[in-house]
């Protein structure tokens, strides 16, 4: 973290990108504006780009994966329609970003990530930020995380064919699933999905581009993609 003048600007710079590019766009949930304002991007991307954290794009954090533009992490987050004691687990920790988001509006969050190197990024960075009720693990994200199940909301932050079992398994009753769907790794579709019972009810949210979901459940092979945001 900077100094405290440092610590101010940034802060400045947030609520101008809250109110231009994500309250502006009709995000009017103000627990996920509040926690927009609150988490501070500059801490979970390259130094060197830390005068760019506050635009509202992704940035490259290294190994060819981004960290996803703010205001789709505040759609989605917004979509979930997270409350303050849901469980939720979130499907690619990648810089830890989004889950810092989460857990401001979460009671409990699960963060699963493949690439171990950018996990313990991640959890240094949570740690760091005293995200105490983000707890980060390792391992295939298209399984999902069964000891914490079932999740209140799971929100999958990569794309993938179509949504998988595990994942939907480990809903609870009128939990929330968002996540990118298509057939092709290039397009997606954002998705929410609500279980009801034994059934589901899909909500289509619009077009998006995400890094493809890898894994048992998911894409077979990493491809050069294009970074995560929506279609504009």
């Amino acid at each position: 973290m900077g100094d405290g003048r440092s610590d101010q600007r940034h802060a400045e710079r947030r609520a101008r990108m809250v109110d231009r590019h994500i309250a502006r766009r009709g995000i009017h949930n103000e627990r996920v504006l509040e926690a927009m304002r609150s988490v501070p991007r500059e801490h979970f991307v390259p130094r060197a780009l830390a005068r760019e954290a506050h635009a509202d794009r992704p940035l490259p954090i290294g190994g060819g994966q981004t960290i996803s533009q703010p205001y789709v992490v505040a759609m989605m987050t917004d979509a979930a329609e997270v409350s303050a004691d849901d469980v939720v687990l979130e499907v690619g920790t990648g810089s830890g970003y989004g889950a810092a988001v989460l857990g401001r509006v979460a009671g409990a969050v699960w963060t699963i990530e493949r690439d171990p190197r950018l996990a313990a990024t991640a959890e240094e960075r949570l740690a760091a930020l005293g995200c105490d009720n983000v707890h980060v693990v390792r391992g295939d994200g298209t399984l999902g995380w069964p000891p914490g199940a079932p999740y209140d909301a799971i929100v999958v932050t990569a794309g993938g064919p179509s949504v998988p079992t595990a994942l939907r398994d480990q809903l609870s009753d009128g939990g929330r699933l968002v996540m990118p769907v298509g057939a092709d790794r290039h397009n997606q579709e954002l998705i929410r999905e609500r279980r009801v019972g034994d059934g589901v009810r899909v909500d289509r949210l619009g077009l998006v581009r995400f890094v493809p979901l890898v894994g048992e459940q998911g894409w077979d092979d990493l491809s050069a993609e294009p970074a995560d945001g929506p279609w504009e």
